[in-house]
This record gives C-alpha cells, structure tokens and sequence, in this order.
C-alpha cells in the first residue's frame, strides 16, 4: 500500500499546484475577491495533505499498519472532496458542493487521527 500512498501524493501534489497556478494566473481576473480566497483555501489543503500522503506512504513502506492505510484513504478522499468542493464553489458557484466540504474536512481529520493512533500503538 505504500506504493499507492506515494502516487496518490504525488498525483494530489501535481493536481493542486497546477491548480493553484490555473487559479492565479487564470482565473484571478474572474474571480471575487471572496472566490479566490475560496479556491486558495482548497488549493493550500490540498498541497498540505498531499505532502501527508508521503509522509504516510514512507511510513506504511517502514511498517506497514491498518491505521496506515485508514490515513491514507481518509487523506486522499479528504482531499478531493475538500479541495474539489471548494474549487467547484469557487469557479462555478455550484452551490450543492457546500456541504460536501465538511466532509472532506472530516476525512482530513480522519486521517490525522489514524496518524496519532500509529503512533501511540508504536506502529508510526
């Protein structure tokens, strides 16, 4: 599984800084001041939990655990549901993708938690 965690970073990290370029050179001129802060906030999410992934793929590659593997998924989807609403919010005002943030916002947690837990049971 550390080979995933690693792909999914790097994917993630690849996607979120081409995003954030899209977003400051792009789409700085369509955007309020309000929305690009909105996208801003995904794309900084996004690039920070992204370097997590790695983090936790070198981790699961020294001792491969099943708290590894919950962060890694709870990373990743919490990524694409957080980064992406807010992005959708911000470029395209679709509303609907409001109450998705916080649920990519609670598998960013998830993560984090199943990270500490590693750590107290010795597997980290």
């Amino acid at each position: 599984m550390d080979r995933l965690w690693m792909v999914m970073g790097g994917t993630l990290g690849f996607l979120t800084v081409a995003g954030g370029a899209f977003g400051a050179h792009a789409l700085k001129d369509h955007l309020t001041p309000e929305q690009l802060v909105t996208y801003e906030v995904g794309t900084r999410y996004g690039q920070i939990h992204a370097v997590l992934l790695i983090v936790v793929a070198l981790l699961a590659a020294r001792q491969p655990t099943a708290a590894a593997n919950v962060a890694g998924v709870s990373l990743s989807v919490g990524i694409v549901l957080f980064t992406g609403s807010l992005w959708m919010l911000s470029v395209f005002q679709i509303r609907w993708f409001g109450p998705i943030t916080p649920l990519g916002g609670l598998a960013l947690l998830i993560g984090w938690a199943a990270l500490v837990f590693a750590g107290v049971r010795g597997g980290a």
